[in-house]
């Protein structure tokens, strides 16, 4: 692609793009040539339909997908509107004679873009990459069993997507909140094709989280997460020990004894008893036989 301007010191505002294959890392060493080769004639046979030159954008390998720039000389609607049809279509013609569907999330932003002779780089790159890998794009991808997602940034589809134009439908986007490494940001997904997508049971982003993880401290600083805490250890251990029940034959009238409990363990609580015969209290331990 052709710059007036390539020093990594200067940026230029760019319509940026990231493609990501759906579960890359189960595809073998020998089926992953195919799903790049797959992707590549998908995106560029869409580029030729759209009538935009190949060589006209930037496009870096990224091994299970592949990251565009477009300068801004190329109508951005085109390829929101003209470009992500031939996209899905083209997408959906080289599904039907695979029996595991390729899955494609995409995601477009417009910002200032740094070209080197290595590629390219800036914050939009950077946010462009992490609307196409987020938790929602994915979920939604594989909850509504659709070929393709598309994700949109905030500032995008207001400035752009809300407009309308050919084959741009505002009101087949939904918005959403991402909890990025940078923070929260918003953002809009598309399912080509379909209504807007219903974002709702969507699972909140964690960033830095593991899946199955704890639950984020309450509300109100350290203090307010040790006290949570503590009354969770002490709900288990109340647990372990055993359940009130309630006992209707209690003795006292004023139902301070209407509990009774039964322990498990080590642990054994006893009140009101009356024993025949000695008894032991506790657990026998080692080769002592007492019995007081």
């Amino acid at each position: 692609m052709e710059h007036d301007a390539l020093d990594a010191g200067e940026a230029r505002y760019e319509l940026v793009i990231s493609v990501d294959a759906r579960r890359s890392g189960q595809y073998s060493d020998a089926e992953k040539p195919r799903m790049r080769e797959r992707i590549y004639r998908v995106l560029e046979t869409a580029f030729a339909q759209a009538g935009v030159g190949r060589d006209a954008v930037h496009m870096e390998d990224r091994g299970d997908g592949v990251l565009v720039s477009v300068p801004g000389r190329i109508a951005v609607t085109r390829l929101l509107g003209l470009w992500m049809v031939e996209v899905h279509e083209n997408l959906r013609e080289e599904n039907r004679s695979l029996l595991v569907p390729l899955g494609l999330r995409v995601a477009m932003h417009v910002g200032p873009v740094r070209h080197d002779s290595r590629g390219i780089s800036g914050r939009a790159v950077d946010l462009t990459c992490r609307l196409a890998d987020s938790a929602v794009a994915r979920q939604l991808l594989d909850r509504e069993r659709a070929d393709l997602v598309l994700a949109v940034s905030d500032s995008l589809y207001v400035d752009v997507v809300s407009a309308g134009g050919k084959f741009i439908e505002p009101a087949r986007f939904s918005p959403a909140r991402l909890g990025l490494k940078e923070g929260e940001v918003s953002a809009w997904f598309h399912l080509p094709g379909r209504p807007a997508p219903d974002i709702g049971p969507i699972a909140a982003e964690e960033p830095g989280a593991p899946a199955g993880g704890p639950p984020a401290a309450p509300v109100g600083g350290p203090e307010a997460a040790l006290a949570a805490m503590d009354a969770a250890l002490a709900a288990r251990a109340a647990a372990a020990a055993g359940r009130r029940v309630d006992d209707s034959d209690g003795d006292d009238e004023d139902g301070a004894d209407r509990y009774r409990y039964r322990a498990q363990g080590d642990l054994s609580v006893h009140r009101n008893n009356v024993y025949q015969q000695p008894v032991h209290i506790g657990r026998v331990t080692g080769d002592s036989h007492r019995k007081d």
